[in-house]
């Protein structure tokens, strides 16, 4: 159901339609509620050179969706999801959310992609007071000023790029911090934190270069910041610029510590740098997908194991299964007839424990969760959670 061009992205949406249970719509309370089942939309890049984010977001909400299905639903009605690929670009990112609104008719957008696709369909969602739940995007502007309508799950840009800022500062004792960013309002938003968290320490930005979105251009960038000698560069883009960057400056023997914000799509920038992944450093905003101590994480693996199964197991998935978890729960706690307004209420306050991990919102806290994490790439390519960058 992506477009009259895009034939393989309609198949599958009806295929999902499918599997999840879809029967004839019977009737209908709010948009995209029926008699035996709530549909929702995810608007996300799924093709090109970010898509790794598009489909590890949709694989995790699938997951967590089939598993509620599987037991039953919620209150006797099955999940499902309508996907639209926004190409990672803002205006098909609004013309995708006025497509899932307006002809798909869904009862709310889940799992968004991206800080400037978000920019774009948010309005939207807000003039028809949809629920926009769990982008995949800290950007400050979802967060303050209050918005009752959107449902944030992970941390902001501005935690993550203090822990970073902190970590470089305290545990290496760098003074030298430089900066590359995607030219937009996801790369300004991580560069705003970057400054934020350095401002408080009475420190300066040693070097700054930007990159175009849905480019891999990074060679002037390259050649700017290797001119400042940085003893650290924070990256803020997606994973295919990130790793061509730490290739090429790896190559040419720049000695610097490489620190990525968690958008970059580890597990995919893992896979793109090999070898020369080793030592390169990952802020993230989910538990480690792999500690199934952790009940949440034992649940993930279990429900992407039997109804994704060819899907990877990663960060990613797992914040897309906690987006999905958390739907899910509000939709148990209503009373009655589910509606967008009754959902946005009881997602304005309390706690929604996942599995040892808990979200929790207030009645001007739209954000679940503040943690953030340190995860480094090793020799062999894997990730390792981490306290100190020592």
């Amino acid at each position: 159901m992506a477009g009259s061009s895009n034939s393989g992205w309609r198949r599958i949406v009806a295929i999902t339609a499918i599997l999840l249970g879809g029967a004839a719509p019977t009737w209908a309370a709010d948009p995209g509620v029926y008699a035996d089942r709530i549909v929702f939309g995810q608007a996300a890049v799924l093709e090109g050179p970010a898509s790794a984010l598009g489909t590890g977001m949709r694989d995790g909400i699938l997951a967590a969706f089939a598993e509620a299905n599987a037991a039953g639903g919620v209150k006797g009605r099955k999940l499902e999801l309508v996907l639209r690929d926004d190409g990672y670009e803002p205006a098909k990112a609004a013309a995708a959310a006025r497509q899932l609104l307006d002809q798909d008719k869904v009862f709310a957008l889940i799992g968004p992609v991206g800080t400037p696709t978000s920019a774009a369909m948010e309005p939207i969602v807000a003039a028809a007071q949809v629920p926009f739940i769990g982008p995949f995007t800290g950007a400050e502007f979802l967060r303050n000023p209050y918005k009752p309508h959107v449902v944030n799950v992970r941390a902001s840009y501005f935690q993550e790029t203090e822990e970073m800022v902190e970590r470089l500062t305290v545990d290496l004792k760098h003074e030298r911090i430089a900066i590359l960013y995607q030219n937009d309002s996801f790369g300004r938003a991580g560069l705003a934190g970057v400054q934020r968290a350095l401002t408080k320490r009475k420190m300066e930005l040693a070097g700054e270069a930007t990159f175009e979105r849905n480019t891999t251009a990074v060679k002037r960038a390259l050649i700017e910041l290797r001119k400042r000698e940085p003893q650290a560069i924070i990256i803020i883009g997606p994973y295919a610029p990130a790793g061509e960057f730490i290739r090429a400056a790896k190559k040419l023997g720049l000695k610097t510590v490489f620190v990525n914000i968690s958008f970059v799509g580890s597990d995919a920038l893992a896979g793109d740098l090999g070898p020369d992944g080793a030592g390169v450093v990952v802020t993230q905003v989910v538990p480690f997908p792999r500690d199934t101590s952790i009940p949440l994480v034992a649940a993930y693996q279990k429900a992407l194991a039997a109804h994704m199964p060819k899907a990877w197991a990663g960060f990613i998935s797992l914040e897309g299964y906690m987006v999905g978890r958390l739907a899910i729960q509000a939709l148990q706690k209503l009373d009655g007839e589910p509606s967008r307004a009754a959902l946005l209420k009881v997602l304005s306050s309390g706690n929604y424990d996942l599995g040892g991990v808990t979200l929790g919102f207030g009645p001007d806290d739209n954000q679940g969760s503040d943690a953030v994490f340190l995860t480094r790439i090793d020799a062999e390519g894997r990730f390792q959670s981490i306290r100190s960058l020592q």
